[in-house]
């Protein structure tokens, strides 16, 4: 096929992101999804000659496979709603990141030597979406700061991977969501089936709703082979 879906669904009740609160306890990013308006409850108003139903959602925007735009780390930088389209559908690069353990830092040994990253929208694929749902998807490896600074150097647009978080849960810093949007450089999280994009030349798509004032967004993630 010439295209590949890399997005999770939205379901109602999904787990996401956890976020410590104040009170010491957690809480998790989810998102509910209900009717606001049945088939049922909307036919007397068509004269029964006709239905619909109209659906209505509560969600946090870091739920699913979402982006992540500058103004989610630095409080004046731009929001979802003003990126650019030729931001978010570029050509992508996958990188093999697989075989590393649960909070490992993944060093320079996982870019291949004289790679071409320049306005590309590089993916790394850890195999990480195999826990999607389970405790081990929070236990995930994370890319070093000298891949960051690579990153940066090398002029990726884009950064994405199959794990929950760019940066290590551990560390408040949050160093390369830090440096990577500071740069503009955006940040796309929660990847997966990245697998058949190996050995294949692609363009990648992440095009978020232009919502203002959203700091991240929920998207439907692919990539379209090129032959």
């Amino acid at each position: 096929m010439p295209f590949i879906d890399l997005s999770h669904p939205l379901e109602n009740g999904m787990p996401g992101f956890r976020l410590k609160n104040e009170q010491g306890g957690v809480t998790e990013f989810s998102i509910q999804i209900r009717p606001f308006i049945t088939h049922e409850q909307s036919r007397p108003r068509y004269n029964h000659q006709a239905e619909f139903e109209i659906t209505e959602m509560t969600l946090h925007t870091s739920i699913g496979t979402y982006l992540d735009s500058p103004y989610h780390r630095h409080r004046h930088r731009r929001d979802i709603s003003q990126l650019d389209l030729s931001e978010v559908i570029l050509p992508g690069i996958l990188i093999d990141a697989r075989g590393y353990d649960p909070f490992t830092e993944v060093g320079p040994e996982v870019l291949p030597a004289h790679l071409d990253i320049s306005g590309k929208a590089v993916l790394f694929h850890f195999g990480w979406d195999a826990h999607w749902g389970t405790e081990q998807y929070y236990t995930y490896p994370f890319l070093s700061q000298s891949v960051v600074a690579t990153l940066l150097t090398g002029g990726a647009k884009l950064v994405g991977m199959d794990t929950l978080n760019a940066d290590d849960s551990r560390n408040p810093a949050r160093p390369t969501h830090t440096l990577l949007l500071q740069e503009d450089v955006l940040i796309l999280e929660n990847l997966t089936r990245l697998e058949p994009l190996y050995g294949n030349n692609f363009r990648f798509f992440a095009v978020p709703l232009k919502v203002k004032g959203a700091a991240a967004m929920s998207v439907r993630a692919f990539a379209e082979i090129l032959v």
